[in-house]
């Protein structure tokens, strides 16, 4: 029982860094345009 007492808050911290990192990439553009890296390999520039 005395588990949860760590488990948990390391849970909220690591949805937290998860929820961040996902932030990060969508704010710097990540997914912007998804299927055109798979189309420009396709392309004979």
């Amino acid at each position: 029982m005395d588990i949860l007492f760590l488990l948990i808050p390391f849970s909220v911290v690591l949805v937290l860094i998860i929820l961040a990192g996902l932030w990060w990439a969508v704010d710097r553009g990540q997914f912007d345009d998804v299927e055109g890296e798979g189309e420009r390999i396709l392309r004979n520039d």
